[in-house]
């Protein structure tokens, strides 16, 4: 499964489009925040990836967790979303 990485400064209709191209192609695809502002981005990329997925008989769901990632050797707590079809 493809992991997209979103950062405070991404733009949500751009991350919303590879939202949507990876569902189409794999079936779901994890997506990994880390920060208030990263995770912000992701959750506006999420409701417009909804609405580019909805025409295509796809109903978006999302299923978030954190997880441990590793930054220049440190440990960091990002937030995981699980994006997926009903």
């Amino acid at each position: 499964m493809e992991v997209l990485k979103v950062s405070a400064n991404s733009q949500p209709k751009s991350v919303a489009g590879a939202m949507a191209a990876v569902l189409r192609e794999d079936g779901a695809v994890e997506v990994q925040a880390v920060g208030a502002g990263a995770v912000n981005q992701t959750v506006k990329a999420i409701a417009v990836a909804r609405g580019y997925v909805a025409p295509n008989g796809i109903d978006l769901i999302c299923i978030p967790a954190f997880a441990k990632i590793d930054i220049d050797g440190e440990e960091r707590t990002a937030i995981r979303f699980l994006l997926q079809p009903r």
